[in-house]
């Protein structure tokens, strides 16, 4: 009779040699299967979920460190229009930094799109070692 583990699985206790058949021993070894099928199935789902918790502990990371690194970006634009405005009026400082940073954002911005381009993102090189593999295969038919 199967013992219970109460800390795992049902554990199963073979029988002496002598009184095991062969269709005994195939039905062991698939409910063993099934049984360690189980366990495999088991330490995935605990293992995924370890992982997807410090996969979501390093989002919240990046995330905190986006958010104080764009705020330490904000104090430095600040600090640009303090330190311009001892030369020129504050409100022209304000408005020279201002138009710098939408600048560069709009340069970064053209720039990232122009990588997005669907003749950009063609692979060229691949297409045309297809094509030559191609009419090799078409000469050899021949």
């Amino acid at each position: 009779m199967p013992m219970a583990d109460p800390d795992g699985p049902e554990v199963i206790e073979p029988r002496p040699k002598s009184e095991r058949s062969i269709a005994s021993l195939l039905s062991d070894m698939a409910s063993e299967t099934v049984l360690l099928f189980r366990q495999e199935i088991a330490l995935l789902k605990a293992e995924l979920h370890e992982k997807l918790g410090q996969m979501g502990q390093g989002a919240g990371a990046l995330g905190a460190g986006a958010l104080i690194a764009f705020s330490g970006w904000l104090v430095l634009l600040a600090a640009a229009v303090l330190g311009l405005a001892t030369v020129v009026r504050p409100w022209l400082a304000a408005l020279i930094v201002a138009l710098v940073v939408l600048g560069i954002g709009v340069a970064l911005l053209f720039f990232g799109k122009s990588r997005f381009d669907s003749n950009t993102l063609m692979p060229k090189r691949t297409i045309r070692s297809l094509r030559e593999d191609e009419e090799w295969l078409r000469e050899r038919m021949q």
